[in-house]
């Protein structure tokens, strides 16, 4: 259940009532939370993290270690789940000082309301910087972009609620205020996003449909590269993380298949590393077992370049429901040019 104003009652400590409850004040902040029903499958960092937006899950975590969060005037754990009656009190540290520098960079709108809006994000651009120098990414443009955004769980991802891959195209949502991100990433959380992906694999997969079930974790050796724990025994000892794909085969061609991907989780690299899995990489994926796709390879002429830079992969389309009014709302963003192009002649000269 996720916290409204039905919930709970957020008292400020009685020194700083005549003050909003925010961290804008570059001090810490005290409070008690009265919960007034139980919020059954919602662990106590989860909940404080939804409360207070500005404040990272793995502070809360680590505020709760070390006494600075009570429930009922005693000490508690993270996986707790709040009860009617219970009393939390809370001392929450101000967000170290940051400067997300924003630049004027081309971002492509297709959605924007007083809540959130939706991009289609370019090929090459990564979503937010990991320190507050770096520059270039989307994070960067949205805030050149937007007279406002959600604080988010980190400082360096205003407005940031779910991400693509660098080399991943399509459609992102964005929140422009706290409240909309925390209803946004509680429908991510229970996994009622409809996320669509349009992809380009190698060879044509058996079944007209499936569902892929296989855990990911991080690759023993290689950076940034992650692998099926089964097929890599070095690396069963360490964390795996559940991993769940569908997938439908929208038309299919001589070598290739056209595909459409539906994770219903949302690991690193998922879609791409369980299509390699089964036999079936991404066209152009060579980081997970694909390959150059030109115009010469396809048609037996013309230019031996890669049709296209990055694996054929695009998010497509995404289902949800809008955070403040409720509404089904369904987007989709076109397929770059060089996916496209790709998609055309595919049609044009590998038709089975």
């Amino acid at each position: 259940m996720s916290p409204t104003p039905d919930d709970d009652d957020l008292l400020p400590n009685e020194a700083l009532a005549d003050r909003p409850f925010d961290l804008d004040h570059g001090e810490a902040r005290q409070a008690t939370i009265h919960i007034r029903r139980r919020l059954p499958g919602r662990r106590l960092d989860k909940y404080l993290h939804a409360r207070f937006p500005r404040v990272s899950r793995t502070t809360i975590q680590r505020l709760i270690r070390q006494g600075a969060i009570m429930v009922n005037r005693r000490p508690a754990k993270a996986s707790y789940e709040p009860d009617a009656g219970d009393r939390i009190d809370l001392t929450i540290p101000p967000p170290e000082p940051y400067d997300l520098i924003p630049e004027p960079i081309l971002l492509d709108i297709v959605y924007e309301d007083d809540h959130l809006l939706a991009i289609n994000k370019a090929k090459g651009i990564i979503v937010h910087p990991s320190h507050a120098t770096q520059t270039g990414t989307i994070a960067n443009g949205l805030a050149h972009y937007a007279n406002q955004l959600s604080h988010g769980e980190d400082p360096f991802r205003p407005g940031i609620v779910h991400r693509l891959d660098k080399n991943t195209t399509g459609i992102m949502l964005v929140a422009k205020t706290d409240e909309a991100h925390w209803r946004l990433a509680l429908q991510f959380e229970r996994r009622t996003v409809r996320k669509t992906y349009l992809g380009v694999v190698e060879g044509n997969p058996q079944l007209d449909q499936d569902l892929i079930d296989a855990p990911l974790a991080a690759h023993p050796t290689i950076k940034d590269r992650y692998v099926i724990p089964g097929a890599h025994p070095r690396v069963r000892a360490k964390l795996v993380k559940q991993a769940v794909t569908e997938y439908e085969v929208a038309e299919r061609f001589r070598g290739y298949a056209l595909v459409h991907l539906h994770p219903r989780t949302g690991r690193t690299h998922q879609l791409r590393v369980h299509m390699s899995y089964i036999g079936h990489p991404m066209a152009g994926d060579t980081y997970y077992g694909g390959h150059p796709v030109t115009q010469l390879s396809l048609t037996g002429q013309g230019s031996d370049a890669p049709i296209t830079s990055q694996q054929a992969l695009h998010a497509y389309r995404i289902r949800f429901t809008h955070p403040i009014s409720e509404a089904a709302v369904e987007l989709e963003a076109p397929p770059p040019p060089e996916l496209a192009e790709l998609i055309r002649l595919l049609r044009r000269y590998r038709q089975q």
